[in-house]
Order: structure tokens, then sequence, then C-alpha cells
């Protein structure tokens, strides 16, 4: 529901309670309408630190967070160390409590090392963590899913798959399209994901294990889920901005459009689409994967996966799928952030950030605050530029 406030200053509810705005808006000028909605939640976020802090830190990836409207994160466990035990989670913990700028929240590892053969320490983690992932690597031993579900259902925490199978990849790096017939590159297969989900999805039923599908990207892994959900399964899913808004007919020969899954085929994206708009996909979230500029300028076969993007993901939904009346608003601020909050227990208080839905410009990665800037949307020419997030009560980002 839209609430005026004030002539000038309108806020977007999706279910949750009015904040205390204060004064703070008073610092604003008051030539235009803003649209305040409550603090944006990511359940799928690249840190990069501990290990790789030339990608992003805790301390310029939350920044970035909040030039886009999130107050809440949750980072994926892919570091170095993984954590995957007390002692390498804290060393994670403490550098979030040195330099978060928002509310960030942890993942543990599922597997020692990301490896799948033997769990992580999840009952000492299970406390102090979101949720369970190997994200960047699929578990590909159907017992050790199981194993991992069970020990999960008796913690009472998900596990948030990266479904991928190794054994269908067969070196792809694009989808298995038409983009990569044309132009000579190796595909990768839809079944290489929706194949581990309709594994997981057996297990989650057996096991009664909360099952959360990270990034979906293909028709087949919609109806799967879709079909799971009416059976009763403890299941839900996410996609990415640029899997509703873009497919493999937007390649170009550039390492910006290279990310896992990958941009699959034009039903794949109006299959996800349609999930979006019955309810099948739960909440959007940006796989935010940000590298360097020289791991990134190598073109689609030799760059390394994964784009930026926690700091377009709203003004681009905005554009392409609220504006042409494709989805609400409301309806996009419940997969921003009421969903994501809600499935992962994530708390809001004083959490809020402030648009000018009005304003157009064009994405460039210069005015990026991520260190990472290879982003599929550049160029794009979009609506609403947030100019204030407050996390805590604290502003966390205003706008010159």
């Amino acid at each position: 529901m839209l609430h005026e406030i004030t002539p000038t200053i309108r806020f977007v509810s999706a279910g949750l309670p009015i904040p205390n705005l204060g004064g703070r808006l008073s610092i604003l000028p008051r030539d235009c309408v803003y649209t305040v909605f409550p603090g944006f939640a990511d359940v799928h976020v690249h840190l990069r630190e501990p290990g790789f802090s030339y990608k992003e830190t805790i301390a310029s990836g939350t920044r970035a967070a909040a030039h886009g409207g999130y107050t809440a994160v949750c980072a994926m466990p892919n570091l170095n160390p993984i954590p995957d035990t007390d002692e390498h989670l804290k060393v994670q913990e403490e550098i979030i409590e040195k330099d978060a700028c928002i509310h960030v929240y942890p993942y543990g590892a599922i597997t020692l090392g990301e490896k799948g053969e033997t769990l992580a320490e999840l009952e000492v983690m299970a406390p102090r963590v979101c949720a369970f992932s190997d994200d960047g690597r699929g578990v590909q031993d159907r017992a050790m899913m199981k194993e991992a579900m069970l020990e999960a259902k008796r913690l009472g925490k998900i596990i948030a798959a990266h479904c991928e199978d190794n054994g269908l990849l067969h070196g792809g790096y694009i989808h298995d399209g038409q983009y990569a017939r044309a132009h000579g590159h190796r595909g990768i297969c839809s079944e290489s994901e929706w194949g581990p989900i309709q594994r997981d999805l057996e297990l989650a039923a057996e096991t009664g294990c909360a099952y959360h599908v990270c990034h979906i990207s293909t028709k087949e892994s919609v109806e799967l889920i879709r079909q799971a959900k009416k059976s009763g399964v403890n299941v839900t899913c996410e996609t990415g901005p640029h899997y509703l808004t873009l497919d493999d007919g937007d390649l170009q020969e550039d390492g910006r459009f290279k990310m896992n899954p990958p941009l699959r085929d034009r039903s794949d994206r109006e299959a996800l689409l349609e999930g979006l708009l019955d309810g099948t996909i739960d909440m959007i979230a940006t796989d935010h994967a940000p590298h360097s500029l020289e791991e990134k300028s190598r073109g689609l076969e030799k760059s390394a996966m994964g784009v930026t993007g926690i700091e377009t993901a709203f003004p681009v939904l905005y554009t392409k799928l609220v504006k042409p009346g494709i989805l609400s608003l409301e309806r996009l601020v419940e997969l921003l952030a009421v969903n994501p909050r809600k499935r992962f227990g994530l708390p809001i208080g004083d959490d809020w950030s402030v648009w000018k839905l009005d304003e157009a410009y064009t994405i460039d990665p210069k005015n990026f605050l991520s260190q990472g800037k290879a982003s599929p949307f550049t160029g794009m020419e979009v609506y609403g530029r947030c100019v204030m997030t407050v996390c805590d009560g604290n502003v966390v980002w205003k706008t010159n």
C-alpha cells in the first residue's frame, strides 16, 4: 500500500509498518516527490572478504549495498578461509563488526572447504549464520546432501543450494543456445541446473528440510519448484534482475555478460517472469559477484564468472518491470524487502531508503561504490535514483 505522508513524501509499505522518519528527510531538497521504501534485503551477495579483497571488501560492498537501498545482505561463503568451522567464521565476523555499514549475515558452508565430502561444523555455526550454502559449487553427492539436510532440519536452518551438475558442464561458460552455436562458444545445458534441483526437491520432501534454491534461470527449474510447492515441500527460491530482464539474445563478446548460471533463452526469461507473478519465485537476489577489471576483461570465454549488481537492481527492475505494468511497485518491494526477511528470519528496524523515482539516468559503472565495475546493464537508461539510505536509524548513504 502507498501511504502519503506529506505532499512530497510517500511510503510503500508492502505490509510493513511506516518508519519513524522524524526530521531526517528535512535535509533533502523539496523540489520533487520522494518515495520511501523499507530497507531492501539481499540473500545472495559476494562480499569477497576475507581472502579476495582485491575484488571487493566488506566496507566497499556494504557501501554499494546502501547506495542501492539495501540495509541487510547475506554474505556467501566462498571465501578464504571458508566459514566452515568456528575459527574460520570468526575471521569473517570480526571484519563485519569493524567495517560493515549495514547488517551483514554470513552463510556457513555446508561442507568443509566446500569440497562436498564432509559436513562443516554446522551445529557450532548455526546460531551465527543465516543459512548453510556451498554457493559457487554444487553438492554433487546425493547422500552428502541428504546428510546436510537432515542436520539442517535438526538445527532449524535453511539449506540454500547452488544447483549445478559438474558432469554436465563440459567446459561450457554461456547458455547452450543460439548465440553459443552462432559464435562458436561452448554452452552450459539447462539440465545442469534443473537436474540437481529435481534431486534436492526429492530430498527436501523426504527430510522435511527448509530448502532454498539460489539463482534459478531455467523454465524447467520454475516448473519443478512450482509443483514441489503444490505438493507441500518446504521450498523457496530466488532469481536475479539480469535473468528477468535479459536473455542470451542480449549477449555481447564482453565479460560483463558472463555469470553463473548464464543468461538463458527468451523462453526461460518469460517463464521466470511468470513464476514471479504467480508466486513460485519468492524473492529477487542480485548474486552481486564483483571481480577485478583484469578478470572481467578477457571476453566471454576467459573472463571470470560473475557480475556486479546490487547498485542497479532496483532501478533496472523498476524501469523494466514496474513502469511497463508487468509488476506492481508494492509486489517489487515484497520481493526485495519483505519476503527475503520472512524466509531467512532477518529483522527490520529503523531501516529504509528514499528514492526519486522520476529521475532518469544512464547506468555508468564509474559511479558505482563497489570495486566491481562489470555490469550487463552498462549504458542502460533507467528510472529511480536512491538519495538516502538509513540503517538502524543512521544515514549510511546520502547523495551529494
